[in-house]
């Protein structure tokens, strides 16, 4: 019995480290609040202004490819800048608007205020 006991704590240390580990990896190195800056590309409001969408090119330096950030700007809240757009090997930011509520970032159709497109979490 104090074997399975035993057993049973071990499997619970290891379980919760691993969830741990998890959280930690994806909240550092696939949160779209911890991406570069970058450099100014363009911008596009939607056709009733209730929106700002501006882009930023990334360069990742030497050993890696050029990426483009997008940032959403609701413009009737004082809130800060939200990312929704991430892309790589990509060097330039086409912005097109189906409606007021949907932008197109490079062919990618994101439906705001809550979607996103990030290349790392393709469907």
């Amino acid at each position: 019995m104090k074997k399975h006991k035993i057993i049973l704590l071990v499997t619970i240390i290891i379980l919760t480290i691993s969830i741990g580990a998890f959280y930690i990896i994806n909240r550092l190195f696939y949160n779209m609040s911890n991406l570069p800056e970058g450099e100014y590309i363009t911008e596009s409001t939607s056709p009733k202004g209730t929106y700002t969408v501006k882009t930023y090119l990334c360069n990742g330096g030497a050993t890696v490819s050029y990426a483009v950030r997008g940032e959403l700007i609701v413009n009737s809240q004082s809130s800060k800048p939200k990312n929704i757009y991430w892309d790589y090997k990509i060097g330039r930011a086409e912005i097109s608007w189906e409606d007021d509520d949907t932008a197109i970032i490079n062919g990618h159709k994101i439906d705001l205020p809550k979607g996103k497109y990030d290349w790392r979490k393709k469907k």
